[in-house]
């Protein structure tokens, strides 16, 4: 009875990834096939404007392991995650790309360490692959920021993880619409280990995520997962009192030794920069109220339209979570 219960939940986001998703099926029921883990995807159509609805369609009928749900529309990727986290039925999930970038032979790793015990398998990556410098710069940045919240090192993590069921259960728990996947499969703590992997070229078609993309994504998990941008506004408060006082030594000691007290070019660029730092002081405390607004209202993460290869669900389109 263990070979036909689903144990493995393979969670896949695709966003208009047509041309990948019968590819990457096929892969993963040779792998799994191949090495005996009784596995299901679940692809999750987060509001494509191809034909990858239809072609996950096709891959449930090719396949009876394959479940699908297709989105409203675009809600992003996270929510992709957990809407297939919640979907899933395994006693350990998978996420990965649809564009296999990350490699079956890593997942199979990930799920031997998991039957030995291990509740949370990271997957590392050894080798980024191509990327421009500005994408680097960015990364490091940012990387170095959410490691510094999640006190773990996030600069070679990815999506790539292979959670046991009490760590999803946590996950998909919590209240909160903002997520960030990548750092909260860190934060919820469990047995963790890790599992290096090279990231593959793409096959067909192209990246969704532009450097602007790249961007916003990184300043909204950001948000949403940490405070320390906060800590920004407090240290540039201190650093210009400090200014101020010195400014202010240095003005009243002019003035007691009757040196002319010169500088309207200096006091101009003063007014400049601080200025500048309250508008940025500004913007980040807004980008926080934004979140809590969000937060407040709560909305749902996702709204599905339609499912297949779900017990009892196909083609429904009444669920939103």
């Amino acid at each position: 009875m263990r070979e036909n219960r689903e144990i493995l939940s393979i969670v896949i986001p695709a966003c208009n990834e047509a041309g990948n998703v019968t590819r990457t099926a096929r892969a993963l029921r040779e792998a799994m096939e191949a090495e005996h883990i009784s596995a299901a995807v679940y692809f999750v159509d987060d509001g494509s404007a191809d034909g990858t609805w239809e072609e996950i369609r096709a891959a449930a009928g090719q396949w009876d392991r394959v479940r699908g749900l297709r989105f409203s529309r675009n809600f992003g990727k996270e929510a992709a995650i957990f809407a297939g986290l919640q979907a899933a039925a395994g006693d350990c999930c998978a996420v990965m790309d649809c564009d296999l970038q990350h490699p079956v032979e890593a997942l199979v790793r990930m799920y031997r360490l998991w039957e030995q015990g291990f509740e949370v398998i990271e997957g590392v990556k050894e080798d980024r692959g191509r990327e421009n410098v500005l994408y680097k710069g960015m990364s490091a940045l940012f990387y170095k920021l959410m490691s510094a919240a999640a006190k773990i090192d996030m600069s070679r993590t990815s999506d790539f993880k292979l959670l046991d069921r009490k760590a999803v259960d946590a996950l998909v728990s919590l209240p909160e619409r903002n997520t960030f996947f990548r750092a909260l499969s860190g934060w919820v703590g469990y047995r963790t280990a890790t599992v290096g992997f090279t990231v593959q070229e793409r096959q067909i078609g192209q990246t969704k995520w532009s450097t602007w993309k790249l961007m916003q994504y990184a300043v909204t998990n950001i948000l949403s997962f940490t405070t320390k941008p906060l800590y920004l506004v407090v240290g540039a408060g201190v650093l210009f009192m400090i200014l101020a006082i010195i400014q202010g030594i240095d003005s009243i000691v002019s003035y007691v030794t009757h040196r002319a007290v010169e500088g309207f070019t200096t006091v101009i660029l003063i007014e400049l920069i601080i200025g500048a730092i309250v508008m940025f002081s500004l913007g980040i405390i807004g980008g926080y109220v934004g979140k809590i607004y969000e937060e407040v209202k709560g909305r749902h993460r996702f709204i599905i339209a339609g499912t297949v290869g779900l017990p009892g669900r196909e083609e429904r389109g009444d669920d939103a979570l």
